[in-house]
């Protein structure tokens, strides 16, 4: 379709449709997006052919840090997205323009080679494309216009979001749709492995390509396990509320990097490649070798992971017998053991700077004088956002209190959306 048509398709009844199924009552105001999206295009483009795509960010329930160990996690894609018109430009070359970011950049396929800087989109969309290759699949040249409202370097996978969008174009536009989300999830993770020199592992993609609630786990990472986990926070009349806590986790590579890679340094004491090839009870009979092999902080990460792994398995059992009050024990398990075994609310030695920290203690005095709900640090810490359920009578009164203190727009009310990363044509 082109230009015209696609917004005609938009006020059909299947559009209509479409949009709802992915957004829920919020759909004519996200029509509103796509059409910008397509106005963006034609003037930057022209009106050819195209398809329009959508990719959400992601939360973890449960599951801090694990993924990248081959662990276990429960997460979700938000109601958060990219969304993008995209087509076919019968050259070499990828046109790519980011409304919210104010980024316009064209990447020739002849030279994909690394950047010195590891950082950034276009290194990222390098990465995407240079693994598609690797894969044994098509790439071409396309123009895209791009808008995003998933809150960047805050810890609900912009990136991720964004990886798993380009893969979906990819996908759709050269490769008729033959790719699935698991490989999508593995080109996302080498595009940072390899571009970004970031250690990250699987789960970024898997929530955002996957799309609703989830439990992944990570056994085997080449195929890791998928559950779709059939529970509605809105039910049980609960508001998931995300919180910025001021600085992003962009240039926090090197924090976020040094988790796996203390996990990794406990296994290599047993000979072997990650935390999931051995057990707790192994490493407890041998904490004192361990503490001088890799250090303190590595064992308690790893410790962290192994309960983390239980934790999920308690967490998805709960919300499949629709138990919420220990589900949200869990959680909150969950965020304590980030805090204190995990150690990634904070970065080590930057003690003027501690916003996670606040947020949860602020977060924590409320909870316990309402009684209710729960909060856990959100995805890989250090900065970012923190992640909080509240029951819905409460929301609004939280999300003046937490804003007085962090700042005003701070709050964001998030849900889960049932639809991951894909080409609206599929849907």
């Amino acid at each position: 379709m082109n230009i015209e048509e696609s917004l005609g398709m938009l006020d059909t009844e299947k559009g209509t449709d479409v949009l709802h199924k992915i957004y829920g009552n919020d759909a004519e105001k996200e029509k509103k997006r796509y059409e910008k999206v397509l106005a963006g295009y034609k003037e930057s483009f022209g009106d050819n052919e195209i398809k329009l795509f959508t990719s959400p960010g992601r939360t973890e329930v449960c599951g801090n840090h694990t993924d990248h160990n081959h662990g276990k996690v429960l997460a979700g894609s938000i109601n958060l997205d990219c969304v993008c018109a995209a087509g076919k430009n019968g050259t070499e070359k990828i046109n790519i323009i980011s409304e919210s970011f104010n980024q316009k950049f064209t990447i020739d396929l002849s030279d994909l080679s690394e950047g010195q800087r590891h950082s950034g989109t276009v290194e990222l969309t390098k990465g995407i494309v240079k693994a598609f290759e690797n894969e044994g699949f098509k790439a071409g040249g396309f123009d895209a216009y791009i808008t995003s409202n998933v809150i960047a370097s805050a810890g609900v996978s912009s990136s991720a979001s964004y990886e798993m969008l380009i893969c979906s174009v990819i996908n759709e536009l050269f490769n008729d749709g033959k790719t699935d989300v698991v490989r999508y999830a593995h080109m996302g993770k080498y595009s940072e492995n390899v571009y970004w020199k970031k250690a990250s592992g699987l789960m970024d993609q898997m929530a955002c390509a996957v799309g609703g609630l989830i439990a992944l786990d990570f056994e085997n990472p080449e195929a890791p396990s998928v559950e779709k986990v059939d529970f509605d926070f809105g039910s049980k009349n609960y508001d998931m509320i995300m919180v910025q806590t001021g600085k992003g986790h962009a240039d926090l590579s090197e924090e976020y990097s040094s988790i796996p890679a203390e996990m990794k340094k406990v296994a290599e004491f047993f000979k072997k490649s990650c935390l999931r090839e051995l057990s707790e009870e192994e490493l407890l009979e041998h904490i004192p070798e361990v503490r001088s092999f890799a250090g303190d902080r590595a064992v308690m990460r790893a410790l962290h992971f192994f309960e983390e792994n239980k934790r999920v398995d308690r967490a998805v059992e709960a919300l499949t017998k629709n138990d919420f009050d220990s589900a949200l024990k869990v959680i909150t398990e969950s965020g304590n053991s980030s805090w204190k075994w995990l150690q990634n609310v904070y970065v080590t030695g930057a003690k003027e700077e501690q916003g996670i920290c606040v947020a949860l203690a602020l977060t924590e005095i409320y909870l316990s004088k309402l009684g209710k709900g729960a909060c856990r640090v959100n995805g890989g810490g250090f900065a970012g956002v923190i992640q909080v359920f509240v029951p819905h009578e409460a929301a609004e009164d939280y999300v003046s209190y937490i804003d007085k203190a962090m700042g005003e727009g701070s709050a964001h009310v998030m849900k889960i959306r049932s639809v991951g990363a894909v080409c609206l044509d599929r849907i």
